[in-house]
């Protein structure tokens, strides 16, 4: 079966903590300093591989164990080539995702502000999370409908969504999300949040146009409620059909053997480039077991670029205005 991933209850655990600017800076230190040093060793050892070709012009006539010593060398570097790049990948497209929890609140006070309506305790439980990512500095945030479904037909004003994210310089925060528009029949939804005082970091938008299957591809989000999770993969197959929660197809999607659990709804799936490409939404599981199988999908970015705007402006998709 098909399964749109729902929202699941996440470990009792405070997902992104606030930081200081100067730990967000040694923090970025040690990333670079491990990049760098990483890089420093893989450099020396291709440039001492090559001192010892140079050195002997019949390298033809190298005894075979030389040759082995090379090729191995040389695996070793991409191997080491593509394990930075994956580092780097996250390190600059993960403060871009953000966490979202869907809170049913059992007593709302009388004179209550938005943060003491997101605190969460004996009258507020977790209904749900799910992923997103910030589209623009101003706030917007992209996401499943189903993650923030409840929200969205919630006529008792009982359902607050709270949105942790991350500033340009590491701090952690959360506020809560407004829905401004949703588009059902695709399985979209787009939130705002009041991020004055903060400098947002938006994803870098591609394309699902020129996809090919077999590329590499790389999942960010907070499956079960564990944030910040990577997973790769590749794009296993294009042009896919998956149900909406309005009951319609969604046509187009992307297929992808990175795992895509429940909580990762909403979260961006990523080129080798660090451009989105697509929304995970959904993963075939095997019936009762809840889990990815590795058959997963994406609404492909193309069709988010095009309904995202209706929805900031109108608060629906352009075809429903008419």
């Amino acid at each position: 079966m098909v399964m749109v991933l729902g929202s699941l209850r996440p470990v009792n655990s405070s997902p992104i903590h606030t930081t200081t600017n100067a730990s967000s800076s040694n923090s970025s230190d040690k990333k670079r300093q491990y990049l760098t040093r990483r890089r420093t060793v893989v450099f020396g050892t291709s440039v001492l591989v090559a001192s010892l070709l140079n050195s002997n012009p019949l390298s033809s006539s190298s005894p075979p164990s030389f040759h082995l010593a090379l090729a191995q060398q040389q695996q070793l570097d991409e191997l080491q080539q593509e394990e930075d790049r994956a580092v780097q990948l996250f390190q600059e497209a993960s403060p871009s995702v953000v966490f979202i929890k869907d809170l049913e609140i059992d007593k709302i006070p009388k004179t209550s502000t938005a943060d003491v309506n997101l605190i969460e305790d004996e009258n507020a439980k977790v209904e749900g999370t799910g992923s997103g990512f910030i589209w623009d500095k101003f706030g917007h945030i992209v996401t499943n409908y189903h993650v923030v479904a409840k929200l969205a037909t919630d006529g008792s004003g009982s359902h607050r969504c709270k949105v942790y994210l991350v500033d340009t310089k590491g701090n952690g925060f959360y506020k809560e999300g407004k829905i401004v528009g949703v588009d059902p029949a695709y399985d979209l939804a787009i939130l705002k949040v009041d991020a004055e005082g903060y400098e947002l970091k938006p994803v870098v938008l591609g394309t699902s146009q020129n996809l090919l299957v077999g590329q590499s591809c790389f999942a960010i989000g907070n499956p079960y409620g564990y944030e910040n999770t990577l997973t790769t993969g590749v794009v296993s197959g294009l042009g896919r059909e998956i149900p909406s929660p309005n009951g319609s197809a969604i046509r187009g999607a992307i297929q992808t053997d990175a795992d895509i659990n429940a909580g990762n709804s909403g979260g961006p799936l990523i080129d080798s480039h660090g451009h989105v490409i697509g929304v995970n939404t959904a993963t075939f599981t095997r019936k009762g077991t809840g889990a990815s199988s590795g058959v997963n999908f994406a609404i492909p970015i193309d069709t988010v670029v095009r309904t995202v705007p209706y929805l900031i402006v109108y608060g629906t998709s352009y075809k429903d205005r008419f």
